[in-house]
């Protein structure tokens, strides 16, 4: 890990040794069970892992698309873990914008989507040319509105492009960069989605001796 992704590559690791080592063991298992690459070896290739084609979230690329980005906005939840690993490998400020729009039957329904008035970045106003990112285009509501509220009241920024990991056949949104297009609408399970379950007593009876 840390010659693909260098020195910092150890911040992607889970700092709970316990479950990260489970983790590990599920991903090796999952990836000795099915692996390949997809795509076009000219340009870039996916490694889709375990019987399920999980697609891993940092793409191989041969060929680069030669535009150069000075900021990553990501959008709060889904894009800060994409957005913060692209930010340590393109070495560029990691700008966060917040939004809310799954909040019915567990998360599974979306509802009224929220967007934060304010975005939240280390080097004062956000700027020149952005890459927002998410993790999925589902119905691409959000992307859509967010691109819009962007150039609408962001006249600073130059240029703006997207990028996700996945897109869904059902978005009404096209991002600039994907990594995988999925042709039907399956929910995605996450490998965090653990988290949304598990609440402080939950831990403390987990780890209770």
């Amino acid at each position: 890990m840390a010659e693909l992704l260098g020195r910092d590559s150890d911040r992607l690791v889970n700092a709970d040794t316990v479950q990260g080592e489970q983790e590990m063991a599920n991903f090796a298992t999952a990836f000795n069970a099915s692996h390949q690459l997809v795509g076009d070896p000219n340009a870039r290739l996916t490694l889709e892992v375990g019987t399920d084609q999980w697609p891993f979230p940092i793409p191989l690329v041969k060929n680069a698309s030669g535009w150069q980005f000075d900021t990553i906005l990501c959008l709060a939840r889904g894009g800060m873990r994409p957005g913060d690993i692209l930010s340590r490998i393109f070495d560029k400020p990691l700008a966060i914008m917040s939004t809310s729009s799954y909040r019915a039957e567990a998360g599974t329904v979306q509802g009224h989507l929220d967007l934060a008035r304010y975005i939240t970045t280390p080097r004062g106003e956000i700027a020149g040319r952005v890459l927002l990112v998410d993790d999925l285009a589902d119905s691409g509501h959000t992307l859509s509105a967010v691109v819009k509220m962007l150039r609408e009241n962001y006249p600073a920024i130059t240029e703006l492009r997207t990028a996700v990991i996945w897109t869904k056949g059902v978005s009404s949104f096209t991002p600039d960069y994907s990594v995988e297009t999925l042709p039907s609408n399956p929910w995605i399970h996450q490998p965090f989605e653990g988290y949304d379950s598990l609440t402080p007593e939950k831990l403390l009876q987990k780890w209770k001796v």
